[in-house]
């Protein structure tokens, strides 16, 4: 298979070729201490009471050992034994089947064989079946079907934390993560490992989200999916064929695609406002999602030989597909460089010694291809009001998910001796034509400041 042209972008024309061949609970917590335990409130005894026989936990067993390799929750939502947990949660099974196999186990000890009947991996959700059914189940809550819940409502989490038994966590409902692409609610209450996939529901014990992950290197910042993707996929499960495990990679790369087409449309639509950067202008995205920090190094001890100051900005927003495996952000970053006492060859290579090749990721034989660059000297379109640039793209496909591809790009000005702005574009998990759309429209953004 041939890559698309990179069409008229850089006025090259880029061809790789793909070298085609042809897996966890929370993000990795940090070690803390456990604070005192809190006693439960009457309503917090009572909805824990309602809900003990519909949580379950759900474990993920190497198959040829039969020993528990991840653990999290989940919860019951139809007499015929349909539960819905966290797509990371059974990740290794959905990837590995021939390896792996699930498991249920209830509050009371009893255990059983999990099928796996449908998946959302943008939404990090899974529905699975038990072999038990007429079993109490949990209800979603109307109101957050809607999304007309207020803020500073009482929430109740549930799961099995650490493997330490099924716990309840009181919080409060702060509405949907503003500075977030995915829909998520921000929870204040502590969800730990372990409670990934179990439910949090209000004081009458219906389900307005799943737990999904918490803020590392904080207090009481956790996050929940929604209820209303949990009700759609159950209702998917119950209408749609089984999940087909022989074809389970197509579908994460179908799921995939489709989430990133809606993610650069959105990020198209919000559109770029042109900054400042000393005698440059370059775009810096409108989208809420995309926080954006600055540094400097002029208040170094020593007194530096180029003056460097930085902004860098991405998006908070990714998207799990295995343990050693997530896609979804863009990051940019502008750095406007200027000499202190260098003459134009010593500039020279100060910036060549600090901006290589665009970084792409970590090396990945298994998941990625190698790593392919191409660059020159472009000034696109010819412009009186643009720079020469030198401009370096680099890329690698995904071995597994055809048409998704990590994607970098590094420009660098060309017109003065002392002073240069220093552009950086990366995306992962992007198909190339959303690629090349993001990087044209970069590119044509920057210009001088008039």
């Amino acid at each position: 298979m041939r890559y698309p042209y990179l069409q008229k972008i850089l006025a090259l024309i880029v061809l790789f070729v793909c070298l085609s061949s042809s897996g966890a609970d929370e993000v990795i917590q940090q070690p803390y201490d456990f604070p005192p335990q809190l006693p439960l409130s009457a309503t917090a005894e009572s909805v824990y009471a309602m809900a003990r026989p519909k949580l379950l936990q759900i474990r993920t067993l190497l198959d040829v050992a039969g020993r528990q390799t991840t653990l999290g929750s989940g919860f019951l939502v139809s007499a015929d034994g349909f539960a819905v947990t966290n797509y990371h949660v059974v990740s290794q099974y959905v990837l590995e089947p021939k390896t792996y196999r699930l498991e249920y186990a209830t509050p009371d000890g009893l255990h059983g064989p999990l099928k796996l009947m449908a998946i959302d991996v943008a939404n990090d959700l899974a529905v699975v079946q038990l072999d038990k059914h007429e079993q109490p189940v949990f209800e979603f809550n109307k109101r957050a079907l809607r999304g007309t819940l207020s803020k500073g409502e009482r929430v109740y989490s549930m799961g099995n934390p650490l493997d330490l038994g099924f716990t309840i966590v009181e919080g409060n409902y702060n509405g949907l993560v503003e500075k977030s692409y995915n829909e998520r609610i921000h929870f204040s209450g502590a969800i730990n490992a372990g409670m990934s996939g179990g439910p949090a529901v209000t004081a009458d014990g219906r389900v307005v989200g799943i737990n999904v992950a918490k803020q590392i290197g904080s207090e009481l910042v956790s996050f929940l999916v929604p209820a209303h993707f949990a009700a759609a996929l159950v209702e998917r499960a119950k209408t749609s064929p089984q999940l087909s495990l022989i074809n389970v990679r197509g579908e994460i790369g179908r799921q995939l695609m489709k989430w990133q087409e809606g993610f650069y449309k959105a990020v198209a639509d919000q559109g770029f406002r042109l900054s400042p950067y000393g005698p440059y202008k370059a775009p810096e995205s409108n989208a809420a999602w995309v926080n954006c920090w600055a540094e400097t190094n002029v208040d170094q001890s020593s007194r530096p030989r180029a003056t460097v100051n930085v902004t860098n900005c991405r998006t908070d927003t990714w998207v799990f597909v295995a343990n050693d495996l997530n896609t979804g952000p863009i990051n940019l970053s502008h750095s406007y460089v200027k000499g202190v006492d260098l003459n134009r060859f010593q500039f020279a290579a100060f910036l060549s010694q600090r901006y290589q090749l665009p970084w792409v990721g970590t090396p990945s034989g298994n998941r990625h291809t190698g790593q392919r660059c191409q660059e020159d000297f472009i000034s696109i379109p010819p412009s009186k009001d643009r720079p020469p640039l030198h401009a370096v793209w680099c890329a690698r496909a995904y071995r597994e998910f055809e048409g998704l591809y990590d994607v970098s790009m590094l420009i660098v000005t060309q017109d003065r001796n002392d002073e240069a702005l220093v552009s950086q574009l990366g995306m992962r998990g992007v198909s190339y034509p959303s690629a090349v759309a993001l990087a044209k429209r970069f590119l044509g953004s920057i210009r001088w400041a008039k």
